[in-house]
């Protein structure tokens, strides 16, 4: 398993949501975040979930 980093952000730049979790690999990470943005109606703010290696695995800005 590896860690991922879920943040979304306000217009003005504020974070407003910071979250590790653990997924096996980028696609499971994928749909995890997406689960967790949804979840907190936050699928349209401006977001980003980053691999451990940095790679961005999902973003919206």
């Amino acid at each position: 398993m590896m860690t991922y980093k879920l943040t979304v952000f306000e217009q003005d730049g504020e974070k407003i949501l910071e979250e590790s979790f653990q997924a096996a690999n980028d696609d499971s990470a994928k749909e995890i975040g997406g689960k967790m943005l949804e979840e907190k109606n936050f699928q349209d703010k401006t977001h980003r979930c980053a691999s451990p290696a940095g790679k961005l695995i999902l973003f919206h800005s």
